[in-house]
């Protein structure tokens, strides 16, 4: 395709670029917005309030019935103690039926726990699921309704990433950290209250190691998240240099550069190697430091316990049941701690897929004029009364407002005429095009199509009346015949099959393996150049478009399939308004019109002939082509 005028650059993906594959959990990943983007969040979730009350429900009574559980235990310790005591002083001895009636007891309600757990898992997963689906869904349907400038100043990368590892984050952490903190919180309440219900000098014992837990944690989390960081920043730059080699590996090896993009990604590696050794040795610490500290605690209550059973003040099951409970203390308060990251990263996921779905969309309807028709207001126009004469009037435009480049441009064009547009690179070729079709709004003036203006139409409606052929050729990894009938959806077999006879690309397909059921791969690399071409030359011929736009569609073929490119082309352009946009200009010397642009602005237009007899800039243009080749 040639080159629009002082277009704004569309940043292609580097190394790094966008997110980064493996971006999905940052740790210490911040949003810009938590409040707001996680007010939006709970919003979202507003439709599935049903299911989150029952995934809260069942977190709390899982988390209850596991806390009854030790007090349960200590329960039947305290009957095998008395019992052994009993039996020591001649007393009957261990009652087991009473044990048994408390083991069974302790069974069911782990079993009860389980099964809570279990459910709220299972509401959880399929509601997080559900909000991913819900949001591809709506960002899938975004991309079609941006306006094309936005796609000119984001990354490739960018856009790719909120679809996949955004959405990602935040439909795991939501799955996590919605049933964590609620199963942490209620399980730090629930001990409390039992270790509480058991002797409070022992929990305040207990507690006084919760403050140096809390410093430890604080200083290893700030340590880590820089290491965190730079491990996602590099892990950015390795994927995209592994990404950008694989692409174009033909061109490292086409200049020995092999050597030189080896000692790159070592480099990177090397940085990515020590970030994330440090990220997860640090982050290792946390659980032999949170156990350490919980152990001094254990030694406290440990004595503590023996020292009031001697004294008669609490039972021997009460300690067994007070040191779990202390064991499980520590874990929901490390999970908060993660959840917490969790939660930012969640946000931070959240808000890049909101910031995406709230950017301005352009109009896709337009408010038609109607005029009055046996008493009965109709619509103006509809595609299929188009016979495609087109007018452009006064037409300004910028893809920056302060920068207009395309300055007071008209021309006239009569319906079934073939119109070349011709000029340097950078003069505004390509750019007529995608005004004429809508992908920018001009800045002023009017395009026309049979008299009625291009801003009367929905974008899709006026999208019908157009077909393509692009010097890049777009192919999309499945069948021939599903490739060609993309211009047609509900065409037939037969009907794609003349398409393709009409693009003199039959007599090839029928020589390949599996004829019209061979499966293009990703690239279409499978086919030469010319048989790409061919093929989109088929797609737009099944689609019958009133008006083409022919983009050099022979400028990287050889001579002998430029032919059958031209011929197909004919066939396509016959009966049809077309604009072709030609480097080669001893191809559109049978034009009916020629328009010469330079900077935006059409400085010539006329024949072939009348253009070479005038002796202007077409003609020196014409002329050094051939200087050049001779």
């Amino acid at each position: 395709m040639s080159e629009n005028v002082q277009m704004p650059k569309k940043r292609m993906r580097g190394p790094g670029g966008g997110h980064g594959p493996g971006a999905i959990g940052v740790p210490g990943e911040k949003p810009k917005d938590f409040k707001g983007t996680m007010g939006k969040l709970l919003s979202y979730l507003g439709k599935y309030k049903i299911g989150v009350a029952f995934v809260i429900l069942f977190a709390i009574g899982s988390t209850v019935f596991n806390i009854v559980g030790p007090k349960i235990l200590g329960n039947a310790t305290t009957e095998i103690y008395t019992g052994i005591m009993g039996k020591i002083s001649g007393g009957e001895g261990i009652n087991f039926e009473n044990i048994a009636q408390i083991l069974i007891m302790l069974i069911s309600i782990y079993v009860i726990a389980a099964f809570f757990g279990v459910l709220q898992g299972l509401i959880m997963t399929n509601i997080a699921q559900k909000i991913s689906y819900r949001m591809r869904k709506q960002i899938s349907e975004k991309i079609n309704v941006l306006p094309m400038n936005y796609f000119d100043t984001k990354l490739t990368g960018e856009v790719l990433s909120i679809i996949t590892n955004d959405i990602d984050t935040l439909s795991m952490n939501l799955n996590q950290s919605a049933t964590q903190i609620i199963s942490s919180i209620a399980t730090i309440i629930g001990i409390l209250i039992m270790m509480f219900s058991i002797n409070w000098i022992m929990t305040l014992v207990a507690l006084l190691v919760l403050p140096i837990s809390m410093v430890f944690i604080s200083i290893i989390v700030k340590k880590s998240q820089k290491y965190f960081r730079d491990q996602q920043d590099y892990l950015g730059h390795v994927n995209g240099q592994v990404e950008e080699t694989f692409g174009g590996i033909n061109i490292v090896q086409a200049f020995n550069n092999q050597e030189e993009t080896v000692k790159k990604f070592d480099k990177d590696n090397n940085t990515l190697f020590k970030s994330g050794c440090m990220s997860q040795f640090l982050s290792g610490l946390m659980m032999p430091v949170m156990q350490f500290v919980g152990n001094l605690a254990y030694v406290a209550i440990a004595v503590l316990g023996g020292y009031l059973v001697i004294n008669g003040s609490i039972a021997v099951g009460d300690i067994q049941s007070f040191i779990q409970y202390v064991r499980s203390f520590t874990q929901p308060i490390s999970q908060v701690a993660q959840v917490s990251n969790m939660l930012q990263s969640m946000a931070a996921s959240a808000e890049r897929v909101f910031n995406f779905l709230d950017e301005a969309e352009e109009d896709q309807t337009a408010v038609k004029h109607a005029m009055i028709i046996d008493g009965k207001k109709e619509r103006k126009a509809v595609p299929q009364d188009i016979i495609g004469s087109v007018e452009f009037k006064d037409v300004h435009f910028g893809y920056n407002p302060d920068k207009i480049i395309i300055n007071d441009f008209s021309a006239q064009v009569k319906q079934g005429q073939k119109i070349a547009i011709v000029g340097p690179t950078g003069a505004g070729k390509t750019t007529m095009v995608k005004l004429l079709m809508r992908f920018y709004d001009i800045n002023s003036g009017e395009i026309l199509i049979d008299n009625y203006n291009i801003k009367d139409f929905d974008r899709q409606e006026l999208r019908e009346v157009f077909g393509m052929v692009l010097q890049d050729t777009w192919l999309f990894s499945g069948t021939i015949m599903e490739n060609i009938r993309y211009g047609k959806l509900d065409a037939t077999d037969d009907e794609v099959i003349a398409a393709a006879k009409a693009a003199h690309v039959d007599n090839f397909v029928r020589t390949l393996p599996d004829g019209y059921n061979m499966v293009l791969n990703e690239e279409a690399s499978n086919i030469s150049q010319g048989q790409k071409q061919l093929l989109t030359i088929a797609r737009t011929i099944l689609a019958d478009p009133k008006i083409l736009i022919l983009d050099e569609a022979t400028s990287s073929v050889d001579t002998r399939t430029e032919v059958r490119i031209q011929k197909a082309m004919d066939n396509l352009m016959r009966g049809r308004t077309s604009f072709v946009i030609a480097h080669r200009l001893s191809t559109i010397k049978n034009a009916d019109l020629i328009l010469v642009m330079k900077d935006g602005d059409i400085i010539e237009q006329g024949t072939h002939d009348a253009l070479i007899a005038s002796g202007g800039f077409y003609c020196n243009l014409y002329n050094s082509q051939f200087e050049n080749v001779s």
